[in-house]
């Protein structure tokens, strides 16, 4: 008998849990898909090029992979998503030193020498947008992730009918006449894929505590 498809995906918790061993690869890949472009999208919005940012990612892999073995879920101390929070930011203020290094200017976040359009894409790391910054870009690659993995469990013609009539927001008429069904079938479509999506945003939640 076949298991349930819940039960065929790792929780996050389990997950975190092989991450500790550096020789599962497909875990690795599996956190490093779903959580890169928070990491990269959080760092470009902090004041850094594309290039820096890049790097915050591959840095902050890597301080990953060499800290999670000490990493243990407490209610009281914190979640992994704050611990993930502070390594990105961690890595990100190393890159405005490097930039300072390189330069022999202020770094970004010192209240002297900081031009107008620089301050006003950055992150004051005195303030809360570092939480708000990270907690809206958490949400976005929420719904991104969860899009992409619904996308590969779904057979390739319900997602584009989903598609056409959400995304591309054609008039169910046009979709039903395209893939040559019914518009009732055009919204339970829509209807079903955006159950499926809602599901796994909120298996990811529940992951990430």
């Amino acid at each position: 008998m076949s298991r349930p498809m819940d039960e065929l995906i790792p929780t996050r918790t389990t997950l975190l849990g092989r991450l500790k061993d550096w020789r599962d690869d497909s875990s690795w890949q599996d956190f490093f898909d779903t959580y890169w472009k928070l990491i990269y999208g959080f760092a470009i919005k902090a004041g850094l090029t594309e290039t820096e940012a890049e790097d915050v990612v591959q840095e902050t892999m890597i301080s990953v992979a060499k800290n999670i073995s000490a990493f243990k879920y407490n209610r009281n101390v914190g979640s992994f998503k704050g611990w993930l929070l502070n390594t990105t930011r961690w890595r990100i203020t190393d890159q405005f030193r490097k930039r300072k290094l390189l330069s022999a200017g202020p770094l970004p976040f010192d209240d002297a020498g900081t031009d107008v359009q620089s301050a006003n894409k950055m992150i004051d790391p005195a303030s809360h947008n570092w939480e708000a910054m990270w907690e809206a870009e958490w949400e976005k690659n929420l719904l991104d992730a969860a899009i992409v993995k619904v996308k590969r469990r779904l057979d390739p013609e319900k997602f584009q009918i989903f598609d056409f009539y959400v995304n591309k927001e054609w008039p169910p008429d046009k979709v039903a006449k395209t893939f040559g069904i019914s518009k009732d079938q055009v919204y339970l479509a829509k209807h079903r894929v955006l159950e499926m999506i809602k599901e796994e945003v909120e298996r990811l939640k529940k992951e990430m505590i």
